[in-house]
């Protein structure tokens, strides 16, 4: 079995998926855990090289076995559509950790929030700083990522993206700023994480690709779809009941450009494949 191999959790979603293929690119053995090894998402990280581990963060006993040997653990956990947030976030997450701490793993990487350590207040914040501080406790061998809004938000058919009842972009004021990051630099990171222990070991990272006002991210999408759409601002009510939160992030973009240069601006983005998305979701 390789020293370097890596199971990452939620290698079908967003974010698993990109350190998957990122960790992948850079030559490093992955071991996806998958509930289903048949799906189109399983079964094209197989054909890219991903050996598959059939199992669920809800069942200790999968997590065990898909951990053993392995060097390192990206750890990141399912959310429900907003307002109901996944409910065992916690539970699994911590799971997660025991797993590799039980295993011995030298490296785990997991994927909280822009803001988890700063007493928001925001329930699905809060609970990624009680897997952070599971995770610290153990004693595990840790690099904390806190990415801010992904980019991929406003392109989802969710009730977030920019047709959906709490649309994010009805959530930002037209002179207020908003930091960004495509999903696909989460997994960026990540890989960097594991492949520069000696510069992230032991470190939280708040990473954002671009900052930008509310009126040029609406500017952006609006010319990137081709048509407009609702911008009215949502209620304050209503936005407090989606429990979501468009600011207050921190990331120092330029320094975090210097460890990545390949990191994406919107413009980018779109350029790459995000204007596609958007226009996929065209009503």
């Amino acid at each position: 079995m390789p020293d370097n191999l890596v199971l990452v959790t939620g290698a079908t979603g967003q974010q698993g998926g990109a350190t998957a293929r990122h960790l992948l690119a850079a030559g490093w053995p992955v071991r996806a855990l998958v509930r289903d090894p048949t799906s189109p998402a399983a079964t094209a990280l197989a054909a890219a090289g991903a050996e598959l581990a059939p199992g669920d963060m809800t069942d200790r006993a999968s997590l065990d076995r898909a951990v053993t040997g392995a060097y390192g653990v990206f750890s990141v956990q399912p959310a429900d559509a907003p307002p109901h947030h996944e409910p065992r976030e916690v539970d699994m997450g911590r799971a997660v950790a025991d797993a590799a701490a039980a295993a011995g793993v030298r490296h785990l990487v997991y994927a909280s929030v822009g803001g988890a350590e700063r007493d928001t207040g925001i329930s699905h914040w809060t609970t990624k700083w009680q897997i952070e501080e599971h995770i610290r406790a153990l004693g595990l061998p840790y690099t904390v990522l806190r990415p801010v809004m992904f980019m991929e938000n406003h392109a989802s058919r969710s009730t977030y993206g920019v047709f959906g009842d709490t649309a994010l972009v009805r959530m930002i004021p037209p002179d207020s700023t908003v930091q960004l990051i495509a999903a696909d630099d989460i997994g960026a990171f990540a890989a960097l994480a594991f492949t520069r222990p000696d510069e992230y070991l032991g470190i939280e990272l708040e990473i954002a690709g671009d900052e930008l006002t509310g009126a040029r991210l609406t500017a952006a999408l609006r010319t990137a779809l081709g048509r407009d759409f609702r911008t009215d601002p949502i209620p304050t009510p209503v936005r407090v009941g989606a429990g979501t939160s468009f600011g207050g992030w921190q990331a120092d973009i330029p320094a975090l450009r210097r460890r990545y240069p390949g990191l994406m601006t919107l413009d980018t983005w779109l350029e790459r494949g995000g204007r596609d998305q958007l226009r996929a979701i065209r009503p």
